[in-house]
């Protein structure tokens, strides 16, 4: 695996083992990696939980992290973001990590350079380590994914996240459906639209998005306690949840808009774990790009089959 840009380019047993691999590193931790690495991270957007835990997993697994700011790099000079990366391949960066308000910049990037490319969100179009720690943190819930009724909630027609996790977990054999405002319905995904009131019901895994604001063409006054009590989720809601079902939110949660505030931490909540396990994920992703994740004995082999049927 050189890059690792779309969850739509992996089959189910290639997610898998980033699955296992990921979660392995969280029960065991890992070793720095053999040699000298450097590693341009290019955001282009604001972020706080994706970069920060990129950093953390790559200097866990001891690689060196080259500064990068767009405010103060030569893209305020008018340089493109080609030979920026460009840049940065030249003096001896070994993988590119981008995220960009531009949909598919980060596959653009991978075909034109020659470092592996990873996605850490694009425009629209996808957040696939999000993906993967939200797929680390069911698995580590449920054991497996077979027949898992997910629900994606919110924002979908503006949301990457929805998108990566409704491809890979379709991949992996859950029931996929999404809930939202008639006018964030993305047609382009092929599941099925349910109420809030039917979601909270059948739901093993309720996925819930934050409003994303700032990739809407034109402005959306809300009020934040209309929608939650038509769109999120509530007190009475979450009540009415199966036992062993659980929330998770790919943050940042603006509390009292998708879900009551009291929601974000209480028992069924795994909003901060999955922050926790997006080091791990991370870790998992750049070890294989960077040929560094070893292969899988006979064990683990066996584990993956079992998982996928």
């Amino acid at each position: 695996m050189k890059h690792f840009v779309s969850m739509q380019d992996l089959t189910k047993e290639e997610i898998l083992t980033l699955v296992l691999q990921a979660n392995r590193i969280t029960e065991n931790g890992v070793k720095p990696m053999l040699g000298q690495y450097f590693v341009a991270n290019l955001f282009f957007e604001p972020s706080t939980r994706t970069k920060m835990s990129f950093i953390v997993a790559q200097r866990r697994l001891g690689i060196e992290v080259l500064d990068f700011a767009s405010e103060i790099s030569s893209v305020t000079k008018g340089e493109s973001l080609y030979d920026t990366a460009r840049t940065f391949e030249s003096i001896g960066a070994n993988l590119i990590v981008i995220r960009h308000q531009e949909n598919n910049i980060a596959k653009k990037l991978a075909d034109s350079i020659n470092i592996p490319v990873i996605n850490a969100g694009d425009g629209t179009g996808e957040h696939p380590t999000q993906s993967l720690l939200d797929l680390v943190t069911i698995y580590q819930e449920f054991k497996s994914f077979q027949g898992l009724k997910v629900v994606i909630a919110g924002d979908i027609k503006h949301s990457r996240v929805a998108r990566s996790n409704a491809i890979a977990l379709s991949k992996l054999g859950c029931d996929i459906y999404l809930t939202g405002m008639d006018s964030w319905h993305d047609e382009t995904l092929d599941f099925p639209y349910i109420t809030m009131d039917e979601a909270v019901e059948m739901a093993d895994v309720l996925m819930l998005l934050r409003i994303q604001h700032e990739r809407h063409q034109a402005h959306v006054a809300l009020d934040h306690n209309s929608y939650l009590q038509t769109y999120g989720l509530t007190m009475k809601r979450e009540n009415r949840m199966k036992k062993e079902a659980i929330i998770l939110h790919p943050a940042p949660v603006n509390r009292g808009v998708e879900l009551d505030s009291r929601l974000v931490e209480c028992e069924r909540s795994r909003i901060f774990k999955q922050m926790q396990n997006g080091v791990a994920a991370r870790m998992a992703v750049i070890q294989r790009v960077l040929n560094q994740g070893g292969k899988f004995d006979e064990e683990n082999f066996s584990q993956r089959q079992t998982i996928i049927g």
